[in-house]
């Protein structure tokens, strides 16, 4: 791990400069980073099968672009550790809070990956965001939303399409800032009607945008995106769009 770690120093040195914290959140410490950014502030919500970690090469896009960042491992995940089925979706929604209010950092944006992305659409509700970034997205139906993580919460969710009764579309309905949504063209996991819907439903977004990366999986997003130096640069392009106001 540390050998990881210093290789992402190296390659990107800013991160240096992170500042980690940790958030009191109901009898657990939630860990989490941060860096500074002179265009605004962007939380990074990762999914339920990885770690913050996964931000870390996009924390340095972000930088580039100027924009600092906050990213935290969910309750059962990374450094957080503890029992993830004493969570549910709900519960990092509000973990997430948490996280926002203790850092006492104006968050300008949201990048939500798999799951997280529908903790970033929940977060748009009462938190007035610049920008959303929803990438695989991950959308549930509204029964499942409360049940902890567990033989139950599986049940619902993997019901035939459950995900269209989700409450996302009426959310991204609702949402009026830059929307951008990144989809796997191979996703197994998440069917393509989804990121298709989120766009569609974004009617009041002032900006909205689907970017849809060849040759990905569900969890290769970044590896095919630095595979062409021209996707690459539409990537970037498609960021940094999203997140100027």
């Amino acid at each position: 791990m540390i050998k990881q770690r210093n290789q992402y120093f190296k390659k990107y040195p800013f991160m240096m400069l992170s500042r980690s914290f940790k958030v009191p959140f109901q009898g657990t410490t939630i860990c989490a980073e941060s860096t500074f950014g002179r265009n605004g502030h962007i939380l990074m919500l990762h999914g339920g099968g990885k770690d913050r970690k996964i931000f870390y090469k996009y924390r340095a896009l972000m930088d580039t672009l100027g924009f600092g960042t906050t990213l935290f491992d969910f309750i059962g995940h990374g450094e957080t550790g503890g029992d993830i089925h004493a969570s549910s979706l709900f519960s990092r929604t509000m973990q997430a809070k948490a996280v926002i209010a203790f850092h006492d950092q104006p968050i300008t944006g949201c990048m939500g990956v798999s799951m997280g992305a529908y903790n970033a659409l929940h977060l748009s509700k009462t938190i007035k965001l610049r920008s959303l970034i929803l990438m695989v997205p991950g959308v549930y139906s509204p029964l499942a939303c409360k049940v902890k993580f567990g033989p139950d919460f599986s049940e619902i969710i993997r019901k035939f399409r459950s995900w269209e009764e989700t409450d996302a579309w009426s959310i991204a309905a609702e949402f009026t800032g830059n929307l951008l949504v990144i989809a796997a063209e191979n996703d197994a996991i998440i069917p393509a009607e989804i990121p298709d819907k989120l766009v569609a439903c974004a009617s009041r977004a002032c900006r909205k945008e689907l970017l849809t990366i060849s040759g990905a999986g569900h969890n290769t997003i970044w590896e095919n995106v630095m595979r062409s130096q021209a996707l690459y640069k539409k990537t970037c392009s498609a960021f940094e769009r999203c997140l100027s106001f």
